[in-house]
């Protein structure tokens, strides 16, 4: 997205990934675009497939103590929603808008080393298809994900991390059969929190809290559908079932790293903050942290001015840090802890309860989770 911005401003950039194509268009990651990154990928010329195949919803559905409680977007935010499109949809239409204009992206780099990154000449050496290549640069941009090489490449004493790991992880499906319901469903259980999303009118995606350890090959599919039926249960509403497609476990964590910028380098995304996927941020912080950065950078190369890209650090962390907080909120009041008892568990429904009943606090969750700040700027 960053090299696609880049390019609408007239300044070129070469994009290295350690990937296949095939790998990065295929795994599957977030889906629920707020509505600031919606209407980037509209105003930007990538979402004419997105608005005719995402799935726009106003609202989400709370479900505890076996019924429903709508938090109406559109009521509380001025019309603002949410839009359900893949994230690999996202990169295959960005792939293809960048190929076809002739623009490079460079797949299957391995050995990635970034030099020299407090000159004004920073370079980054690789290898592809055995062959030693070091390409030289003005801005080098560190979008490589949190296991990538661009944050290690800071000097540790310049960085400050902050970092929680939940005692929980996130059993994901993908299933063959139709959403059951219109909107995404968050439900807080006895036996864990579970959520119903959906990836298209014929694909839905389901998630299980499990214990830190577990693993996947301890997970049937019936096993799975059995769990989702008990946690999922409400009056009057049937979860259909279908061939599951793919299942995996993912970690939870909370990480953000400070400053996210060092010399000639600048961290966007996974590469600099994390979030446990409850509030719907990951993919949403990252295209925030590239619109900010784009700017940054045309002010620079139109005018050699940095101020914008001295402040990108601190202007992104800002939006980093609401956030975490809201994600974490969310994280915790819909989660069963393994030191939770029966007074944490009361407390955690009268935070829902509170949530639903209170306009003001039905209103904080719709502003956070549409993106409240896209429309402050």
């Amino acid at each position: 997205m960053l090299a696609h911005l880049l390019s609408l401003e007239g300044i070129e950039s070469i994009v290295i990934e350690s990937r296949t194509r095939a790998y990065v268009e295929q795994r599957v990651r977030a889906g629920v675009l707020e509505q600031g990154s919606a209407d980037l990928l509209d105003a930007t010329g990538v979402g004419a497939r997105m608005r005719s195949e995402g799935l726009v919803h106003h609202g989400i559905r709370l479900r505890f103590g076996g019924g429903d409680h709508r938090i109406d977007f559109g009521a509380l935010t001025g019309g603002r929603g949410i839009t359900v499109y893949g994230q690999q949809e996202i990169v295959k239409d960005l792939i293809a808008i960048r190929l076809s204009a002739g623009h490079p992206i460079l797949f299957e780099v391995s050995e990635v080393r970034l030099h020299d990154l407090e000159s004004e000449r920073p370079s980054v050496s690789f290898l592809l298809d055995g062959a030693s290549m070091t390409i030289g640069c003005d801005i080098i941009a560190g979008c490589d994900g949190f296991h990538g090489v661009a944050r290690d490449s800071i000097p540790r004493a310049v960085l400050t991390a902050y970092e929680r790991e939940y005692p929980f992880s996130w059993l994901g499906i993908l299933a063959a059969v139709p959403p059951s319901s219109d909107e995404l469903i968050y439900c807080y259980h006895e036996r864990g929190f579970s959520l119903l999303s959906m990836r298209s009118p014929t694909v839905s995606r389901l998630y299980l809290q499990v214990a830190a350890d577990e693993r996947i090959g301890d997970w049937s599919d019936a096993r799975i559908w059995a769990e989702l039926q008990t946690r999922l249960a409400a009056v009057g509403w049937v979860l259909g079932e279908g061939p599951v497609i793919e299942k995996g476990i993912s970690a939870m964590r909370s990480f953000v790293v400070e400053p996210m910028q060092f010399g000639r380098l600048f961290l966007s995304g996974d590469a600099a903050h994390i979030v446990p996927p409850t509030g719907a941020k990951g993919m949403n912080l990252a295209l925030r942290d590239v619109s900010i950065l784009s700017r940054a950078l045309a002010a620079f190369f139109s005018s050699g001015d940095r101020r914008l890209l001295d402040a990108y650090s601190t202007d992104c962390l800002r939006r980093v840090w609401r956030a975490q907080h809201f994600s974490w909120w969310m994280t915790s009041m819909l989660h069963r802890f393994p030191d939770s008892d029966a007074y944490q568990a009361q407390l955690q429904l009268a935070q829902l309860a509170y949530t639903v009943d209170s306009r003001a606090a039905s209103t904080s969750l719709a502003e956070n989770y549409v993106g409240y700040e896209w429309v402050r700027t």
